[in-house]
């Protein structure tokens, strides 16, 4: 399987993935995503590894010593597993500590006048990489690691043919280069799901030099969850009066029909919906029953409900879930009796931060639904 083959695999996986967008359990809230980006994470992963055997060296090896080959077998692949614990330096880079164990590859070969020569080599280390995510969205990243890795070296020989050599166990240590490619999928800023293609350069304590690749899957749990969440309610202050007024001392002279106020409230996102998603959590219903509550005695006019995102993720992807949000707002004030002729939606995406998206507690800001609501006061007499 070529790295090229791997990676459309990966991309497939996750295509269907985020088509599914599976139901997110309760403790999987998003609570506060950037809290994410300094993170220590541990993660486990398995998967295939796959070696080249140098098969002509060995035969050249054999007819040099007179040999005629009859057969030769070889088992290039086995089963790779990982361990590893790692600390997110920002949202783009991380530094990552391992344990890793690609198996062992085998071959076997005949020769004439029942000659046997067989082989085997086990590879097992630890690495330390630098890792790079690019956010392809709000839930999946396009990964790219580069590092080095001290792997130990076990090869072993058998059988009547060993090429004159007398050490039929050699081991070495040493340390080399690798690198990888991969996609990963949060399911939460807690959880994730990695798919990787990773090249280690290997040295097999005869003398040769290649490489070996190790496809996996990993599972990564973040640390340190916070178990604050953001406010549900942020009312923004305006100058114009609030909805809740003193009801006038009565007075002989008739007065002027009151006059349209115009009232704006903002809600964090993290209060109406789970990450990355445009269906209302329970609490978010809860804080839109309170506005709801609040329109009464008033004759409305207009609402206008505008969803916003932060600068995580592509333009287009998040223009496209501030408007779903947005609607998700409306089609819950038109099923609380909300008129929907009088309910407008707009999604702005990334385009009017009201903070620096360059900090977490700005993109925390920039996140957010805004329902404005324009009408007039009922005068009690």
């Amino acid at each position: 399987m070529t790295i090229a083959h791997t990676l459309g695999a990966l991309s497939v996986m996750a295509g269907a993935l985020l088509a599914t967008q599976s139901a997110q359990a309760q403790d999987n809230t998003f609570i506060n995503p950037d809290w994410a980006n300094s993170a220590w994470y541990i993660g486990a992963g398995v998967g295939q590894s796959r070696a080249t055997i140098d098969e002509p060296r060995l035969r050249a090896s054999l007819a040099a010593n007179g040999e005629t080959v009859t057969g030769f077998t070889k088992d290039q692949r086995d089963t790779g597993y990982k361990l590893f614990v790692g600390r997110q330096l920002n949202q783009y880079f991380a530094v990552e500590a391992g344990y890793f164990d690609l198996g062992k590859f085998d071959f076997k070969s005949t020769t004439s006048g029942n000659g046997v020569l067989n082989g085997e080599a086990g590879f097992r280390g630890v690495n330390l990489d630098l890792l790079g995510q690019l956010p392809l969205s709000q839930r999946l990243s396009l990964l790219g690691r580069v590092g080095m890795h001290y792997t130990k070296t076990n090869t072993e020989f058998s059988g009547n043919r060993l090429l004159g050599s007398t050490n039929t166990h050699a081991s070495e240590r040493k340390l080399n280069a690798k690198l990888g490619l991969g996609l990963e999928y949060k399911f939460s800023e807690a959880l994730a799901l990695r798919g990787e293609v990773e090249r280690y350069r290997l040295n097999d304590a005869v003398g040769n030099r290649g490489d070996a690749d190790l496809y996996s899957v990993s599972l990564v749990y973040k640390l340190g969850r916070p178990a604050s969440a953001t406010p549900a309610y942020q009312p923004v202050p305006a100058a114009l009066p609030p909805i809740s007024e003193t009801m006038p001392a009565p007075v002989a002279e008739v007065k002027p029909a009151p006059a349209p106020v115009s009232e704006k409230v903002s809600f964090a996102s993290e209060a109406l919906f789970d990450f990355d998603q445009s269906t209302l959590k329970p609490q978010g219903k809860a804080a839109l029953d309170q506005l709801v509550g609040q329109l009464t005695g008033m004759d409305l006019e207009v609402i206008v409900t505008v969803g916003h995102t932060d600068a995580v993720g592509s333009d287009a992807y998040n223009q496209k879930l501030s408007q779903r949000r947005a609607e998700a707002v409306k089609a819950y004030l038109v099923a609380q009796g909300v008129e929907t002729s009088r309910v407008y939606t707009e999604g702005k995406g990334e385009k009017q931060p009201v903070a620096d998206n360059t900090s977490a507690a700005g993109r925390a800001k920039n996140r957010r639904v805004t329902v404005e609501v324009v009408g007039t006061r009922k005068v009690m007499r």
